[in-house]
């Protein structure tokens, strides 16, 4: 396939000597020791190391895919280190028997010789995943030891400071290193002795309800308000109330005494109140009676001057024993208002009678709380399952039965950061069948990059999900799968990968769960290639993935 531009990589991708299989993979930069002496026709032109991903010019070598995109990067008209010819990127294709027979070659383990292991290539990565002696750091929070696989069960659950241990009080799990800590300050049932003095040991979440009945706690009298201020140890205070008892009587029968005086002499206060009050009411009436003779005479006497006189003289003394009287019979309504308590009874009642109704509509409130909530519930189901009703029926509008996939991720930059944060390290797409009773599948992306192209690449897999028909259908799945990143441009410079399902792989298998292993591409698309600026697979922050399932040979039900 001829690329139009220079930094198209269709031609690199589209254009290959025969399907991959598998989707073994290794690290590129790792030291690997191999069994036997690795063949240059094993080499990459330009690094010299073992071939990553080989891509074949036309010149007939063979380089790394990084290796190939490093010289076009560096020349705007690349040549072939060996013999100087030009190298022609229409003519470069992926050479996917040379990546067989390299991800076939067989290496030592990393970790020989304790780890005798012989693993191919492609398969270097999956064995580090088990190797008994490979190190790796302990798993529990804290903890920064670096342990063999093999001794990490014992580490973990015998020598790591950062372990949770159950504290033998409460029960609690408690990480080691704090376990002395949480049983003095934070255990409620660590044992404490009582601050008194006791020489009791008490859980420490009972130590105030010990407290109130601690035998050594000092306590006030309880004859205190009669004038008793002695303070006993709670042991001691019925001795105390026996061996003080005549105190304690004369000091209540001396004030019931000063009691009765107090009553006594307000009594007595009112009877002079109210004699005064009676003595001034008669004076009243006399000068009432003296001030209409005075009426009368002066309506006889001539001389109105000495009337006049007299009769100011009355009205004055009238009006200051009038004011004297208001003043008694006001003291005597306050001293009489001390001594009668039925309006602080009647006070009293109307504040019960109140509380009682307040407490009638607390009841009623709590009612009706437990009455909505239950509503609230209620509403809650139904709108969930109306959520999952409609995200049902999206999924069946959207559904394909074809064996084709347009998987659009929008929102790219957002769900990157999320993987790489590892928040979501991997998202799926919706299901897709082969036909109406097909086989169920999906594709499954990392847009951070998953294995050996984490960090770097988006990682694209394949994957066989458990179906209605299953049991109607032929196992293992054996169809070509092709991968593809679309372009937007309308070049139709697509980024494509294709490979046929590996029968004895369990990923193709009849699914027991819900889904099998995922199988594809670890190292689908570099970062740099899919966020380039100079291409067109990102545009308004949204990309497609296209999965294509050849339906050649495959009988419909």
């Amino acid at each position: 396939m001829a690329c139009d531009e220079p930094d198209a990589l269709s031609g690199i991708f589209t254009r290959q000597n025969s399907s991959s299989t598998n989707s073994l993979d290794f690290e590129p930069d790792a030291d690997y020791r191999f069994v036997e002496s690795l063949e240059e026709r094993y080499k990459c032109t330009y690094c010299h190391l073992v071939l990553c991903n080989p891509h074949q010019t036309g010149c007939g070598h063979r380089f790394c895919q990084q290796c190939i995109l490093a010289l076009r990067e560096l020349n705007a008209v690349p040549t072939c280190p060996v013999d100087k010819e030009t190298i022609k990127m229409h003519e470069v294709f992926k050479d996917n028997c040379c990546k067989r027979e390299v991800l076939n070659l067989h290496v030592f383990c990393k970790n020989f010789p304790d780890c005798n292991s012989k693993v191919i290539l492609g398969r270097y990565q999956e064995h580090l995943q088990q190797c008994l002696f490979e190190s790796m750091q302990c798993t529990n929070d804290g903890c920064q030891d670096q342990i063999l696989r093999k001794d990490l069960k014992e580490h973990l659950s015998q020598h790591c400071k950062f372990r949770e241990e159950r504290c033998q009080y409460c029960n609690t799990y408690v990480v080691l290193i704090n376990i002395k800590n949480h049983e003095k300050n934070d255990c409620p049932d660590y044992p404490v002795p009582c601050l008194q003095n006791c020489s009791q040991i008490i859980l420490k979440k009972e130590i105030e309800k010990h407290h109130a009945v601690c035998p050594e706690a000092e306590v006030d009298c309880p004859y205190k308000q009669y004038g008793c201020h002695v303070k006993v140890k709670r042991g001691k205070l019925a001795e105390h109330e026996n061996s003080a008892l005549r105190e304690h009587m004369l000091q209540i029968l001396d004030k019931n005494s000063r009691l009765e005086e107090q009553v006594s002499d307000l009594y007595k206060s009112l009877e002079c109140k109210e004699i005064k009050i009676q003595q001034l009411a008669d004076a009243i009436k006399k000068c009432e009676k003296e001030f209409r003779q005075y009426t009368q005479l002066f309506g006889n006497n001539s001389n109105l001057m000495v009337s006049t006189q007299a009769l100011a003289n009355h009205l004055d003394k009238s009006a200051r024993l009038e004011s004297q009287v208001k003043q008694l019979i006001q003291m005597a309504n306050q001293q009489q208002s001390k001594l009668d308590l039925q309006p602080l009874f009647d006070t009293i009642e109307n504040m019960k009678q109140k509380i009682a109704l307040m407490e009638t509509y607390d009841q009623r409130l709590v009612v009706l709380e437990d009455q909505s909530s239950k509503h609230d519930l209620q509403i809650n189901i139904h709108k969930a399952q109306l959520n999952k009703n409609e995200e049902r029926f999206k999924l069946l509008e959207g559904t394909c039965y074809n064996g084709k996939l347009i998987w659009k991720i929008t929102d790219y930059k957002m769900k990157k950061k999320e993987a790489v944060e590892g928040r979501v390290l991997s998202i799926a797409s919706q299901p897709f069948y082969t036909s109406r009773c097909g086989y169920r599948l999906c594709a499954r992306a990392y847009l951070n990059g998953d294995g050996s192209g984490k960090g770097t690449h988006i990682s694209l897999y394949f994957v066989v999900m458990r179906g209605e028909f299953d049991s109607l259908l032929l196992w293992p799945f054996k169809q070509k799968v092709t991968l593809m990143l679309l372009d937007q441009s309308g070049k139709k410079n697509h980024i494509v990968e294709v490979f046929r399902a590996d029968p004895n792989s369990s990923s193709f298998k009849r699914p027991d769960g819900e889904m099998n292993i995922a199988s594809g591409c670890p190292r689908f698309v570099p970062h740099a290639v899919l966020e380039s600026t100079k291409n067109t697979y990102i545009r308004d922050d949204t990309l497609f993935l296209k999965v294509v399932v050849d339906l050649t040979d495959l009988e419909e039900l």
